[in-house]
Protein backbone atom coordinates (compact mmCIF):
# COMPACT_ATOMS: atom_id res chain seq x y z
CA UNK A 1 0.00 0.00 0.00
CA UNK A 2 1.44 3.42 -0.88
CA UNK A 3 2.50 5.60 1.99
CA UNK A 4 1.16 9.18 2.40
CA UNK A 5 4.43 10.41 0.95
CA UNK A 6 4.13 8.09 -2.07
CA UNK A 7 0.52 9.13 -2.65
CA UNK A 8 1.62 12.80 -2.52
CA UNK A 9 4.24 12.27 -5.20
CA UNK A 10 1.83 10.20 -7.29
CA UNK A 11 -0.64 13.10 -7.09
CA UNK A 12 2.04 15.53 -8.26
CA UNK A 13 2.95 13.22 -11.11
CA UNK A 14 -0.68 12.99 -12.19
CA UNK A 15 -1.05 16.79 -12.05
CA UNK A 16 2.13 17.22 -14.09
CA UNK A 17 0.83 14.79 -16.70
CA UNK A 18 -2.40 16.75 -16.97
CA UNK A 19 -0.45 19.99 -17.22
CA UNK A 20 1.49 18.68 -20.22
CA UNK A 21 -1.45 17.03 -21.97
CA UNK A 22 -4.14 19.70 -21.58
CA UNK A 23 -2.43 22.48 -23.61
CA UNK A 24 -2.07 20.07 -26.51
CA UNK A 25 -5.85 19.59 -26.52
CA UNK A 26 -6.35 23.34 -26.28
CA UNK A 27 -4.01 23.99 -29.20
CA UNK A 28 -5.83 21.49 -31.35
CA UNK A 29 -9.16 23.17 -30.62
CA UNK A 30 -7.64 26.58 -31.47
CA UNK A 31 -6.27 25.28 -34.78
CA UNK A 32 -9.61 23.73 -35.65
CA UNK A 33 -11.34 27.06 -34.93
CA UNK A 34 -8.84 28.96 -37.11
CA UNK A 35 -9.50 26.58 -39.99
CA UNK A 36 -13.26 26.69 -39.58
CA UNK A 37 -15.41 28.37 -42.24
CA UNK A 38 -16.39 32.00 -41.70
CA UNK A 39 -13.21 33.17 -39.96
CA UNK A 40 -11.94 35.51 -42.70
CA UNK A 41 -11.76 39.23 -41.95
CA UNK A 42 -14.99 40.04 -43.78
CA UNK A 43 -16.91 37.55 -41.63
CA UNK A 44 -15.22 38.86 -38.49
CA UNK A 45 -16.25 42.40 -39.40
CA UNK A 46 -19.84 41.31 -40.04
CA UNK A 47 -19.88 39.37 -36.79
CA UNK A 48 -18.64 42.43 -34.88
CA UNK A 49 -21.16 44.65 -36.66
CA UNK A 50 -18.57 47.33 -37.47
CA UNK A 51 -15.54 48.04 -39.60
CA UNK A 52 -12.76 50.14 -38.05
CA UNK A 53 -11.32 52.78 -40.36
CA UNK A 54 -8.12 54.79 -39.99
CA UNK A 55 -8.30 58.40 -41.19
CA UNK A 56 -6.60 61.73 -40.44
CA UNK A 57 -9.51 64.03 -39.72
CA UNK A 58 -7.32 66.99 -40.71
CA UNK A 59 -7.22 66.67 -44.51
CA UNK A 60 -10.07 68.65 -46.04
CA UNK A 61 -12.09 67.97 -48.08
CA UNK A 62 -11.32 64.28 -47.75
CA UNK A 63 -11.40 63.83 -43.97
CA UNK A 64 -11.97 66.73 -41.57
CA UNK A 65 -14.21 68.14 -38.85
CA UNK A 66 -17.03 70.51 -39.77
CA UNK A 67 -17.97 73.63 -37.82
CA UNK A 68 -19.91 71.49 -35.36
CA UNK A 69 -16.92 69.22 -34.76
CA UNK A 70 -18.35 66.26 -36.65
CA UNK A 71 -15.95 64.10 -38.66
CA UNK A 72 -16.89 64.31 -42.32
CA UNK A 73 -15.39 64.62 -45.79
CA UNK A 74 -15.34 62.86 -49.13
CA UNK A 75 -13.40 59.82 -47.93
CA UNK A 76 -15.41 59.64 -44.73
CA UNK A 77 -18.72 59.58 -46.62
CA UNK A 78 -17.40 57.04 -49.13
CA UNK A 79 -16.23 54.78 -46.29
CA UNK A 80 -19.53 55.18 -44.43
CA UNK A 81 -21.46 54.18 -47.56
CA UNK A 82 -19.20 51.17 -48.11
CA UNK A 83 -19.75 50.09 -44.50
CA UNK A 84 -23.52 50.49 -44.93
CA UNK A 85 -23.46 48.21 -47.97
CA UNK A 86 -21.44 45.64 -46.04
CA UNK A 87 -24.21 45.71 -43.45
CA UNK A 88 -22.05 47.15 -40.65
CA UNK A 89 -21.31 50.47 -38.95
CA UNK A 90 -18.22 52.55 -39.72
CA UNK A 91 -16.01 53.24 -36.70
CA UNK A 92 -13.34 55.85 -37.43
CA UNK A 93 -10.02 56.02 -35.60
CA UNK A 94 -8.25 59.33 -36.21
CA UNK A 95 -4.52 58.99 -36.71
CA UNK A 96 -1.77 61.24 -38.05
CA UNK A 97 -0.75 60.29 -41.56
CA UNK A 98 2.81 59.36 -40.56
CA UNK A 99 1.42 56.70 -38.21
CA UNK A 100 -1.37 55.50 -40.49
CA UNK A 101 0.36 52.52 -42.11
CA UNK A 102 1.89 51.47 -38.81
CA UNK A 103 -1.59 51.55 -37.30
CA UNK A 104 -2.86 49.26 -40.05
CA UNK A 105 0.13 46.94 -39.51
CA UNK A 106 -0.71 46.80 -35.81
CA UNK A 107 -4.36 45.99 -36.71
CA UNK A 108 -5.70 49.08 -34.94
CA UNK A 109 -8.14 49.29 -37.83
CA UNK A 110 -9.41 47.14 -40.69
CA UNK A 111 -8.80 49.63 -43.48
CA UNK A 112 -7.63 53.17 -44.20
CA UNK A 113 -9.78 55.79 -45.94
CA UNK A 114 -7.50 58.78 -46.47
CA UNK A 115 -6.93 59.27 -50.21
CA UNK A 116 -4.05 56.78 -50.16
CA UNK A 117 -2.26 56.71 -53.50
CA UNK A 118 -2.07 53.27 -55.09
CA UNK A 119 1.64 52.54 -55.57
CA UNK A 120 3.55 49.39 -56.48
CA UNK A 121 5.66 49.47 -53.31
CA UNK A 122 2.52 49.68 -51.18
CA UNK A 123 0.82 46.91 -53.15
CA UNK A 124 3.64 44.57 -52.16
CA UNK A 125 2.61 44.86 -48.51
CA UNK A 126 -1.07 45.86 -48.61
CA UNK A 127 -4.23 45.30 -50.62
CA UNK A 128 -6.15 48.14 -52.24
CA UNK A 129 -9.71 48.50 -53.34
CA UNK A 130 -10.41 49.56 -56.90
CA UNK A 131 -9.53 53.25 -57.42
CA UNK A 132 -12.25 55.62 -56.24
CA UNK A 133 -10.60 58.98 -56.88
CA UNK A 134 -8.15 60.42 -59.40
CA UNK A 135 -6.15 63.59 -58.83
CA UNK A 136 -2.90 65.43 -59.50
CA UNK A 137 -0.39 66.89 -57.10
CA UNK A 138 0.16 70.66 -57.31
CA UNK A 139 2.91 72.98 -56.11
CA UNK A 140 1.46 75.69 -53.87
CA UNK A 141 3.26 78.90 -52.85
CA UNK A 142 2.38 82.30 -51.38
CA UNK A 143 0.47 84.56 -53.74
CA UNK A 144 3.35 87.08 -54.01
CA UNK A 145 6.09 84.47 -54.46
CA UNK A 146 8.03 84.98 -57.71
CA UNK A 147 11.02 82.70 -56.99
CA UNK A 148 9.21 79.37 -57.31
CA UNK A 149 7.53 78.83 -60.66
CA UNK A 150 8.02 75.11 -61.21
CA UNK A 151 8.84 71.97 -59.25
CA UNK A 152 12.56 72.24 -60.06
CA UNK A 153 12.65 75.59 -58.27
CA UNK A 154 12.12 73.77 -54.96
CA UNK A 155 15.84 73.00 -54.71
CA UNK A 156 17.06 74.36 -51.37
CA UNK A 157 13.59 75.65 -50.45
CA UNK A 158 11.51 74.61 -47.43
CA UNK A 159 8.52 72.50 -48.39
CA UNK A 160 5.91 71.39 -45.82
CA UNK A 161 5.21 67.68 -46.28
CA UNK A 162 4.18 64.54 -44.43
CA UNK A 163 7.36 62.50 -44.23
CA UNK A 164 5.97 59.22 -45.55
CA UNK A 165 3.66 60.49 -48.31
CA UNK A 166 4.26 60.28 -52.05
CA UNK A 167 3.92 64.09 -52.11
CA UNK A 168 6.94 64.31 -49.84
CA UNK A 169 8.82 62.04 -52.23
CA UNK A 170 8.11 64.46 -55.07
CA UNK A 171 9.44 67.37 -53.01
CA UNK A 172 12.59 65.44 -52.07
CA UNK A 173 13.19 64.45 -55.69
CA UNK A 174 13.20 68.14 -56.59
CA UNK A 175 15.75 69.03 -53.91
CA UNK A 176 13.46 70.56 -51.30
CA UNK A 177 14.28 70.77 -47.61
CA UNK A 178 11.40 68.92 -45.98
CA UNK A 179 9.59 70.50 -43.04
CA UNK A 180 7.40 67.85 -41.39
CA UNK A 181 3.69 68.65 -41.17
CA UNK A 182 0.71 66.68 -39.86
CA UNK A 183 -1.69 67.52 -42.67
CA UNK A 184 -2.86 69.90 -45.37
CA UNK A 185 -4.24 72.55 -43.01
CA UNK A 186 -0.97 72.84 -41.12
CA UNK A 187 0.94 73.12 -44.38
CA UNK A 188 -1.23 76.05 -45.47
CA UNK A 189 -0.86 77.73 -42.07
CA UNK A 190 2.93 77.45 -42.25
CA UNK A 191 2.92 78.68 -45.83
CA UNK A 192 0.78 81.76 -45.23
CA UNK A 193 2.85 82.66 -42.16
CA UNK A 194 6.08 82.44 -44.16
CA UNK A 195 7.61 79.56 -42.20
CA UNK A 196 7.85 77.41 -45.33
CA UNK A 197 8.30 78.38 -48.98
CA UNK A 198 5.95 75.86 -50.55
CA UNK A 199 3.97 72.66 -50.21
CA UNK A 200 3.13 69.96 -52.71
CA UNK A 201 -0.39 68.81 -52.10
CA UNK A 202 -3.53 67.48 -53.67
CA UNK A 203 -5.14 69.66 -56.33
CA UNK A 204 -8.62 68.81 -55.09
CA UNK A 205 -7.69 69.95 -51.58
CA UNK A 206 -6.46 73.25 -52.98
CA UNK A 207 -9.65 73.78 -55.00
CA UNK A 208 -11.79 73.03 -51.97
CA UNK A 209 -9.78 75.43 -49.80
CA UNK A 210 -10.09 78.26 -52.34
CA UNK A 211 -13.83 77.57 -52.51
CA UNK A 212 -14.12 77.83 -48.73
CA UNK A 213 -11.58 80.64 -48.26
CA UNK A 214 -11.21 82.52 -51.58
CA UNK A 215 -9.08 85.23 -49.97
CA UNK A 216 -6.34 82.92 -48.67
CA UNK A 217 -3.13 84.34 -50.27
CA UNK A 218 -1.79 81.24 -52.02
CA UNK A 219 -1.56 80.05 -55.61
CA UNK A 220 -0.69 76.99 -57.71
CA UNK A 221 2.37 77.40 -59.90
CA UNK A 222 2.97 73.87 -61.18
CA UNK A 223 1.50 70.37 -61.15
CA UNK A 224 2.67 66.82 -61.75
CA UNK A 225 2.22 65.32 -65.20
CA UNK A 226 0.63 62.08 -64.10
CA UNK A 227 -2.64 61.74 -62.28
CA UNK A 228 -2.61 59.49 -59.23
CA UNK A 229 -5.26 56.97 -58.29
CA UNK A 230 -6.32 56.41 -54.69
CA UNK A 231 -7.96 53.40 -53.08
CA UNK A 232 -9.09 52.11 -49.71
CA UNK A 233 -6.09 50.46 -48.05
CA UNK A 234 -6.43 47.04 -46.43
CA UNK A 235 -4.44 44.27 -44.76
CA UNK A 236 -2.83 41.90 -47.24
CA UNK A 237 -4.53 38.60 -47.89
CA UNK A 238 -8.22 39.30 -47.37
CA UNK A 239 -9.72 38.75 -50.84
CA UNK A 240 -13.27 38.34 -49.53
CA UNK A 241 -13.20 41.80 -47.96
CA UNK A 242 -11.56 43.39 -51.00
CA UNK A 243 -14.19 41.87 -53.31
CA UNK A 244 -17.05 43.02 -51.06
CA UNK A 245 -15.67 46.58 -50.92
CA UNK A 246 -15.15 46.68 -54.69
CA UNK A 247 -18.73 45.54 -55.23
CA UNK A 248 -19.95 48.27 -52.87
CA UNK A 249 -17.95 50.92 -54.76
CA UNK A 250 -19.20 49.65 -58.13
CA UNK A 251 -22.81 49.66 -56.94
CA UNK A 252 -22.39 53.20 -55.57
CA UNK A 253 -21.23 54.39 -58.98
CA UNK A 254 -23.98 52.51 -60.78
CA UNK A 255 -26.84 53.90 -58.69
CA UNK A 256 -25.56 57.49 -58.56
CA UNK A 257 -24.59 57.56 -54.87
CA UNK A 258 -20.92 58.09 -55.67
CA UNK A 259 -21.65 61.00 -58.02
CA UNK A 260 -23.83 62.68 -55.38
CA UNK A 261 -21.02 62.51 -52.80
CA UNK A 262 -18.43 63.63 -55.36
CA UNK A 263 -20.45 66.67 -56.45
CA UNK A 264 -20.96 67.67 -52.83
CA UNK A 265 -17.23 68.28 -52.43
CA UNK A 266 -15.86 68.87 -55.93
CA UNK A 267 -18.79 69.73 -58.21
CA UNK A 268 -17.93 66.88 -60.58
CA UNK A 269 -17.12 63.19 -60.86
CA UNK A 270 -13.58 62.72 -59.53
CA UNK A 271 -13.40 58.97 -60.18
CA UNK A 272 -11.87 59.41 -63.63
Amino acid sequence: MPTRSNRFYMTLATAALLTFTMPACGKQESDNHADAPGTNLLETIKSNGEITIGTEGTYAPFTFHDKDGKLTGFDVQIAEEVAKRLGVKAKFIETKWDGMLAGLDAKRFDMVANEVTIRDDRKEKYDFSDPYIVSKAVLIVQEDNTDIKKLADLKGKKSGQSLTSDLGDIAKANGAEIVQIDGFNQAIDLLTSGRIDATINDKLSFLDLKKQRPDVPIKVVDETNNASQSGLLLHKGNPELVDAINKALADMKADGTYLTISKTYFGEDVSQ
